[in-house]
């Protein structure tokens, strides 16, 4: 029997191997489908945000996965969240974002929240979204942008893993003395929560909650 497939759109090459895991951990059932497109990344980063490229690149991708036989979708990159919103509206399978859950979640645990970045081009998106949820849920918040500076060139200009994750880690405690909850904006940071036990207030991030919330559409085709 073959399985159902589930496509992915990944702008960062970082986020395939991580997401595979997680997939096999939570739909064992499913095929995940890649498609990698750095350069959506890079086009964000330019111009801090998506351009009309973006979307039709991005479109064309979920038009590719639909014609292979994808039930649905899924937008890996919260940097170009906005572009996938609208190149939804071309397909006839549902799409979901990566950071959908996490940003729900957030609104759930706290009214002032913390969105810790390291692209700039997330910064805005993210912090969008959580003020989407609570708008949604009928709940004030206070969002703060927190944009590690810098720490984006150590991860992907000179590979300094160690730098990045100091810089952000730093941020991350100093933003959890005055706010309810922390929003790791980006799958990049996923693999530091393992070192933030000695942070007091919840730490989110987007991955494993991202590929949960496709359980419901499986159980749902069966």
């Amino acid at each position: 029997m073959s399985k159902v497939k589930i496509g992915v759109v990944h702008t960062f090459l970082y986020s395939v191997e991580d997401l595979k895991g997680l997939f096999k951990k939570y739909l064992p059932e499913v095929e995940m489908v890649n498609i990698i497109d750095d350069s959506l990344l890079e086009e964000a980063l330019a111009n801090k945000g998506i351009t009309s490229g973006i979307v039709k690149r991005m479109t064309g991708y979920y038009k590719n996965l639909e014609e292979i036989g994808c039930v649905a979708a899924l937008n890996q990159c919260s940097s170009v969240g906005e572009a996938a919103d609208l190149a939804v509206q071309e397909l006839k399978i549902p799409m979901f974002k990566v950071d959908g859950p996490m940003a729900e979640k957030a609104v759930e645990l706290g009214s002032k929240i913390a969105v810790i970045a390291t692209a700039i081009s997330t910064v805005e998106p993210s912090s969008n979204l959580v003020e989407r949820k609570a708008k949604e849920k009928g709940k004030k918040v206070t969002v703060d942008r927190c944009f590690v500076d810098g720490a984006y060139d150590y991860l992907l200009k000179t590979g300094d893993k160690q730098k990045h994750n100091e810089m952000v880690i730093a941020k991350i405690k100093e933003a959890a003395k005055d706010h309810d909850v922390i929003v790791l904006a980006q799958g990049s940071m996923y693999h530091l929560i393992p070192q933030l036990s000695d942070v007091k207030v919840p730490v989110l991030t987007s991955l494993e909650t991202g590929v949960q919330q496709l359980r419901g559409l499986i159980e749902g085709l069966d």
